[in-house]
């Protein structure tokens, strides 16, 4: 396979993006060239276009599938295994932030749940608790608010997005409607 400058341009991009997303360069390479394949590739010949080794590719292609964002299939008569990415970008979408917060947010509602049950020596940890309590009401309220957003089809989702600042207009307006101040007060 044979890389246009363009394409070439999008998967080194990839590459650094994938660094500051915590997986590393060779990942992100791998999962933007079966992101932008016409068809499912198999890893020699991921390895032949990006130049990689067959094992680095190999470990690639686990970590992507351990993310849920690139899938095994095989071809009639083929006995090599390939790789295709979703191919709705609103799957994908939601494959990436459920995969982050499960290691990630997670982790830290754990933590702070189980340190919140144990009770503060003094007036520091006192302190201390009540900002992680603070903490883990802004993440359970996030995370239960993206639950919700979840459950949205992608029409919906992406006409929410479309909106923008407009919501804050019509909750501003809606509060107004009720009598009260907006969140504009």
């Amino acid at each position: 396979m044979k890389l246009t400058p363009q394409t070439e341009r999008f998967v080194l991009h990839f590459g650094e993006m994938g660094s500051r997303w915590g997986v590393n360069r060779t990942v992100g390479q791998i999962y933007a060239l079966i992101f932008l394949s016409e068809h499912p590739l198999n890893a020699d010949e991921i390895a032949e276009t990006l130049g990689f080794s067959r094992s680095n590719v190999s470990m690639g292609l686990k970590e992507l599938q351990s993310w849920r964002l690139v899938k095994l299939v095989h071809q009639v008569g083929d006995r090599r295994d390939y790789f295709d990415s979703p191919k709705d970008v609103w799957e994908i979408f939601r494959v990436l932030v459920e995969e982050k917060r499960k290691r990630e947010i997670d982790p830290t509602l754990t933590l702070l749940r189980d340190t919140l049950i144990e009770a503060p020596a003094d007036q520091a940890e006192r302190h201390a608790q009540q900002r992680m309590k603070e903490m883990l009401e802004l993440i359970e309220l996030s995370t239960a608010w993206f639950d919700e957003i979840q459950r949205l089809p992608p029409e919906t989702l992406e006409r929410l997005m479309r909106l923008g600042s407009k919501v804050q207009k019509v909750l501003g307006l809606a509060g107004k409607l009720r009598g009260g101040a907006g969140p504009d007060r």
